[in-house]
């Protein structure tokens, strides 16, 4: 019993031992591979010789068995395998590897983006290669070189906003649109008959010429997909300051709609047109001082049926008016012509449009979307229609236009407006056009 205890205490010892060995042996991994013992004429000595060494970098390594007994880095980095072996573990030696991408190097693991994907430097076996995502981007120079050729031919000129490049297309769509396509029952909805005589419309018409004081700015959404709120305030504001002649001229604020008109909207994320009139109808909006632009799905902070003073607003312009600002049945408008005998009598439309890619682009002329932006993804927006015109163009054919207030400041388009073809339902603008009663004190 005894010897069989004794055998296994020294099979520890030795295990121990050569634990304590192996982990007192110097790390040679930054060093040259050599050889050095392997090549000298001797090879390894043994006892104490200080003449059995090889040069190393610019000092010496020892190759007798003295080496170990003082300082175990004075032996050479092959002393333990060539002298001795005991074959030590090898480092991995990580090949540096960079990636060559459009003419310019990149270490392996970097990152960096390219417009609106990220692009990594990665390893693929033994090789090194660019992975990028494959999003479509916003803006693309492919697209704007096709587009400088062919806008040319429709009549428009587009070009680059710092703004957007970076973004997807699927950023554009949810963050700077932001309108639910109308519910199939609402494109069945009864327009509204109007008694007038088309021939005496006039060939053009700017409600901001005919109201000057009246009509509300251009306003900027930012990365909110809150055309369906903005659209539908400014409409409003439009249509209490006309209808009011000037004494209830106020800016209605579109972030109540987003932050408290929740029940199946989706705030920055989108809306529908009916379900955010219903709800001015029903409970009325507080002017934008009230309530100010945040363009961010803020917890809603008035109550739904309360006054102006309770919802802590200041006096109104009107002293006679204590409820907030409601408004009744929203209405559709058939055609061209009611459409713009609407605006003529009643102030600025709300109107619906399919946006395509190139819109993004849009920097002045009249728009029609090119046949290069059918390809890829669109959406719907909620604009203001203004007013209409003509214009000469290189066929010297009066072409048809809508005037309209984009909600993406003034820096874009023809100082924040566009025009767009008339007549002819050019993406749908015609398709889904609203028209309200403000209900002025």
């Amino acid at each position: 019993m005894s010897s069989r205890y004794d055998c296994f205490a020294m099979l520890i010892v030795v295990f121990l031992g050569l634990a304590s060995f192996a982990a007192a042996i110097p790390d040679y991994s930054g060093l040259p591979l050599g050889p050095y013992c392997g090549g000298r004429y001797n090879r390894c000595c043994p006892g104490r010789r200080d003449d059995c060494s090889a040069p190393i970098l610019s000092t010496t390594c020892y190759c007798d068995e003295f080496c170990n007994r003082t300082r175990e880095e004075d032996c050479c980095p092959d002393y333990w395998s060539f002298c001795r072996g005991i074959i030590l573990p090898t480092p991995e030696i990580e090949e540096l590897r960079q990636c060559l991408y459009k003419g310019k190097y990149y270490t392996h693991d970097q990152t960096f983006k390219l417009n609106c994907n990220t692009c990594k430097c990665s390893s693929i076996g033994r090789r090194a290669d660019v992975l990028c995502e494959n999003n479509r981007c916003l803006l693309e120079a492919d697209l704007l070189n096709e587009l400088s050729i062919e806008t040319e031919r429709l009549g428009w000129s587009s070009g680059n906003y710092s703004e957007f490049w970076g973004r997807t297309l699927d950023d554009g769509i949810r963050l700077k649109l932001g309108t639910l396509n109308p519910l199939k029952s609402l494109h069945n909805m009864n327009p509204v008959r109007r008694i007038y005589n088309p021939e005496a419309l006039p060939k053009e018409f700017d409600s901001r010429n005919r109201w000057p004081r009246d009509i509300s700015g251009i306003s900027d959404q930012g990365w909110c997909g809150a055309s369906w709120a903005i659209s539908t305030a400014d409409v409003a504001s439009d249509r209490f300051a006309l209808m009011s002649k000037g004494a209830e001229a106020v800016q209605l604020s579109a972030q109540h709609l987003i932050s408290c008109n929740n029940r199946g909207q989706q705030g920055c994320k989108g809306g529908y047109l009916d379900r955010a009139w219903h709800f001015v109808r029903k409970f009325g909006l507080v002017d934008e001082e009230c309530y100010p632009w945040t363009g961010r799905n803020d917890r809603c902070r008035v109550r739904k049926k309360t006054t102006l003073r309770h919802a802590g607003c200041s006096t109104p312009s009107n002293p006679l008016r204590t409820d907030l600002y409601k408004v009744g049945p929203a209405y559709r408008l058939g055609n061209e012509t009611d459409i713009m005998q609407e605006i003529i009598t009643s102030g600025p439309v709300q109107a619906t449009m399919r946006v395509y890619q190139d819109f993004f682009t849009y920097q002045g002329g009249i728009y029609k979307h090119s046949r290069v932006a059918e390809s890829y993804p669109s959406g719907y927006h909620s604009v203001r229609i203004l007013g209409w015109g003509e214009e000469i163009l290189g066929n010297y054919q009066p072409v048809k236009y809508w005037l309209v207030a984009n909600s993406w400041g003034n820096h874009w388009g023809e100082d924040g407006l566009f025009r767009i073809l008339k007549g002819t339902n050019e993406c749908e603008i015609e398709s889904f056009v609203l028209g309200i009663w403000a209900k002025t004190m």
